[in-house]
């Protein structure tokens, strides 16, 4: 992979290989924090299993991401012509807040402010540049089950804030987040498909 981008340049849209090896590290680092959470709730059955799934689930994220890699490495134009867009400030900001979450998740945190930690990462910037990314590998069928896979860690977040919490606040925020990502994935559907109408005109 390439190294990682220059995060001193403003926000701009730059090729994939320049963001690849950043939003692997970002996903790693989400990853990695929701295995402590398994940790964290290894008495509550329920909870270190939907703290696993979640895990796993970025785990399948960087999978994509090496598919994106292979894309990449064996196609020197697609990597050089697909472009993301792509905020330095972001990435900066992502990064310091996962540490700073990983190091809180070392101590006994709350059932509630561990599902305000998933909804910050789950509701960053960082997924969008996974979808980004994706737009390389030119299957719909690969970054349609990347998407339905982040609605369903959505979906499973919003039902496990309902049963575990009575923060009205928090589970609106991740209704919200679901409603959003299934608006997104209507939106690319129906743009594909009029792409396809036009050709075929």
């Amino acid at each position: 992979m390439a190294e990682r981008a220059d995060l001193r340049r403003r926000p701009q849209r730059i090729t994939v290989r320049d963001i690849l090896r950043t939003a692997v590290n970002l996903e790693k680092k989400a990853m990695a924090l929701y295995m402590q959470f398994t940790r964290v709730f290894e008495d509550q059955e329920e909870l270190r299993k939907f703290w696993f799934g979640m895990a796993r689930h970025e785990a399948s994220h960087l999978g994509a991401l090496a598919l994106v890699e292979g894309v990449v490495e064996n196609d020197p134009d697609v990597a050089e012509s697909s472009k993301v867009w792509f905020d330095p400030s972001t990435v900066v900001r992502l990064r310091s807040l996962l540490n700073a979450y990983s190091r809180e998740a070392g101590k006994k945190v709350s059932v509630e402010r561990a599902f305000e930690m998933a909804l910050d990462v789950e509701g960053s910037e960082l997924e969008d540049v996974v979808v980004d990314l994706l737009h390389v590998v030119r299957e719909q069928m690969v970054r349609d089950q990347a998407v339905k896979f982040l609605i369903h860690d959505l979906s499973d977040l919003s039902y496990m804030v309902e049963k575990f919490t009575n923060d009205e606040a928090l589970l609106a925020r991740a209704d919200a987040l679901v409603d959003h990502r299934v608006d997104a994935l209507a939106a690319d559907r129906a743009r594909k498909a009029s792409q396809g109408d036009a050709r075929d005109e």
